[in-house]
């Protein structure tokens, strides 16, 4: 790994929240993510489930966790299984984790090795009432491949057929949308790296520079303040490209008089920062770019002021459609017969502001979490709305982070430059 050790306290204070969620007599088990095949002999770049992750802080592969609060011996509630390391195997991929290590990672004492997992896990289970069973149940994602966790629970039911499965994820989805002061702590150093390397960027585009050098300046920045490296991949969208929500070519050159919006982010410690500006290539924003700007910035700051605990994403995002609607008029988007005539499941501001205004954010970039129920204090949210204008090729959108408090909340990136006189005073200083 790149980023400095982590607090084990993190993890330990994870598993300590999941186990206080575990019924009596239960067993729970974590399994890491497959290794995916690339062309010929090689492999995708390894990325760790992130439920393990979250729980153990271990990237490592083909790594398990077997939680049993209730095991009669107390040096077997808590087993991180391993790899044991190999000297061949070393010599191709590198370095595994010893026992010391593992340990000093996740706070976890006892470390049982994978080749010899069968022979205690068994005993374990017999003596277990019901076994918790780990799936991504991200509501984003699409399960078309039959991953580890799912086989895993397929083999389980065949073996135990007898035993009760629980779902781990119900308790995780809640478990993980409300962070802890330790993981905001992490998150807040993958935004600190974000805005430096925003600022850098502000002294290094002009016109004539090709978006994908932006995004070269940008993994440089990350890897150099020791980022495991981009969260996601980089959006680079100069001029008429910026109305794609996830464009990701980055392959034009950015042209005097443009608008260029750029959503990136660090990943540090596999938590992860989201960041959206929309500047000037020249360092100068016209009267329209500035007027669309501002409005954009209204809407976020109008949805920093009432994303507290409490309301729900869907009201949430409705209530930034009514602003939204005013706003649109006030800039000559929207007429108010187009808002006479508009239907309901799809409202006239959707056709300039056509996608989701707040997802969570933490270990995932659309982290897990409710979009239904009330919002609570804890939890991580992006604000982005947007702003799209097909007949005058421009898009605008600007994001940042933030922690959810007792009574509002906590911009985590409010030391990032957001407004038209403060973007362009530091692209001044070219």
């Amino acid at each position: 790994m790149k980023y400095l050790p982590l607090n084990a306290g993190l993890f330990i204070q994870n598993r300590k929240r999941f186990i206080e969620k575990m019924d009596k007599g239960s067993i729970a088990i974590f399994n890491s993510n497959d290794e995916f095949p690339f062309n010929g002999d090689a492999i995708h770049r390894f990325k760790q489930n992130a439920d393990l992750l979250w729980l153990t802080g271990v990237e490592q592969e083909d790594t398990m966790l077997v939680l049993f609060p209730d095991n009669p011996d107390p040096k077997y509630r808590e087993v991180l299984v391993l790899v044991r390391p190999n000297e061949l195997k070393e010599k191709w991929d590198g370095h595994r984790l010893s026992v010391n290590e593992a340990t000093a990672i996740s706070g976890i004492k006892s470390i049982v090795w994978l080749d010899v997992l069968e022979g205690v896990l068994q005993p374990w289970i017999h003596l277990a009432n019901s076994i918790y069973l780990n799936t991504n149940e991200n509501d984003r994602k699409a399960n078309l491949i039959p991953v580890r966790d799912y086989r895993y629970a397929e083999m389980m039911k065949q073996r135990y057929p007898l035993h009760q499965y629980k779902r781990s994820a119900v308790i995780l989805k809640q478990l993980r949308a409300n962070k802890t002061a330790l993981e905001v702590e992490v998150i807040q150093k993958a935004i600190d790296i974000t805005e430096t390397t925003f600022r850098r960027l502000l002294r290094f585009i002009k016109p004539g520079v090709m978006e994908y050098e932006i995004e070269a300046e940008i993994v440089h920045s990350f890897l150099s303040q020791r980022a495991t490296g981009e969260a996601y991949g980089s959006i680079i969208a100069s001029g008429d490209r910026a109305r794609t929500l996830h464009y990701v070519e980055n392959n034009q050159e950015c042209k005097d008089g443009e608008l260029i919006l750029m959503d990136f982010g660090a990943a540090y410690g596999n938590y992860n920062a989201d960041l959206t500006r929309t500047v000037p290539v020249n360092g100068k924003f016209t009267k329209r770019q500035k007027t669309v700007y501002n409005a954009c910035l209204h809407l976020y700051y109008y949805a920093g002021s009432i994303l507290k605990p409490g309301i729900s994403i869907i009201d949430y995002t409705e209530k930034i459609g009514d602003e939204a609607t005013v706003i649109f008029q006030n800039i000559g988007l929207l007429k108010k017969s187009d808002i006479k005539n508009e239907d309901s499941d799809n409202r006239a501001y959707r056709k300039y502001l056509y996608h989701g205004i707040s997802h969570h954010l933490g270990i995932d970039v659309h982290d897990v979490g409710t979009r239904t129920e009330p919002i609570k204090a804890g939890m991580v949210f992006t604000i982005e709305p947007g702003i799209y204008i097909q007949e005058e090729q421009m898009g605008v959108r600007i994001e940042n982070n933030f922690w959810i408090t007792k009574n509002g909340n906590n911009d985590l990136m409010k030391n990032i430059p957001i407004t038209v006189d403060d973007i362009e005073s530091l692209m001044k200083k070219r």
